[in-house]
């Protein structure tokens, strides 16, 4: 057989079995989520787990015709952040088992940090759709380090887990799981330059994820750390970064009325 011959030979060879490959079955764990078919928005809480003002942003997101839930919280929201991964692992698991689809997942302040910790263990197979953190100290915040330094009596598990530095945050991989990219979930990552207890604010920026600072869409905001789950604005972007459409970038400065109008409505019910 002719030296040409058989290298056209291999190379279909080659290419009917790369087609094969690809028109088969993912490999596990690997499968693009629907993006057009989402289950239940699962809101996780901050450092001290006050749940009100998530359950004011659940509300807003049950306006918008989604299901939406606030994990319960354990140990106060001031134990082992660990232990609130494993929390929402059965939270989770509860949707999942009841025919979601897949979940959204929404943490605000520690409770961003906590979703990283599940995605990047129990949850790192589980159908994930969105992720949004608000406020969330990702890498660390100095009032936590503050806290720890002086007054360490008065800085449990979380809060000295949420020190710059710590080996929770460390060993923490910076881009947050499967992304969108490889078929795991769409990140976006909002914060507020204003921010008095992440500090400082950019702690916020993930690598991976949308970051959506509020300043750039709204430059008058003075959004506080407090404020974040109940801000118009804040429930607009949460909205947006939910929708069929995955947020690919900020939203420009020309869309700040629209947003906030959109988050008052919702609010309003």
């Amino acid at each position: 057989m002719p030296a040409v011959l058989v290298v056209l030979v291999l190379a279909a060879v080659a290419a009917l079995v790369l087609g094969l490959r690809g028109a088969g079955p993912p490999a596990p764990g690997t499968s693009a989520v629907a993006q057009d078919a989402p289950g239940p928005v699962l809101l996780v809480t901050g450092y001290g787990g006050g749940a009100a003002p998530l359950e004011q942003l659940a509300g807003a997101l049950r306006a918008a015709g989604r299901q939406a839930v606030v994990v319960p919280v354990v140990d106060g929201g001031t134990g082992d952040l660990t232990a609130q991964a494993e929390q929402l692992t059965g939270a989770v698991t509860a949707a999942l088992a009841a025919g979601a689809p897949s979940v959204d997942v929404v943490g605000y302040s520690a409770g961003g940090v906590v979703a990283r910790v599940w995605r990047d263990g129990e949850g790192a197979q589980a159908p994930v759709r969105r992720v949004v953190t608000l406020g969330s100290p990702h890498h660390g915040t100095r009032l936590a380090a503050l806290a720890a330094g002086l007054a360490p009596e008065q800085c449990p598990a979380a809060c000295r887990q949420l020190a710059p530095g710590s080996d929770l945050l460390t060993a923490l991989p910076e881009v947050p799981g499967r992304t969108l990219a490889d078929g795991g979930a769409a990140w976006t990552s909002v914060w507020t330059a204003t921010d008095e207890v992440v500090t400082p604010p950019v702690t916020s920026r993930l690598e991976g994820a949308v970051g959506v600072e509020l300043q750039a869409v709204c430059p008058g905001a003075r959004t506080g750390h407090g404020a974040l789950p109940v801000d118009p604005l804040v429930v607009g972007l949460v909205q947006e970064a939910l929708d069929e459409q995955p947020l690919a970038a900020p939203p420009p400065a020309e869309a700040c009325d629209d947003l906030r109008s959109a988050g008052q409505q919702l609010l309003a019910g």
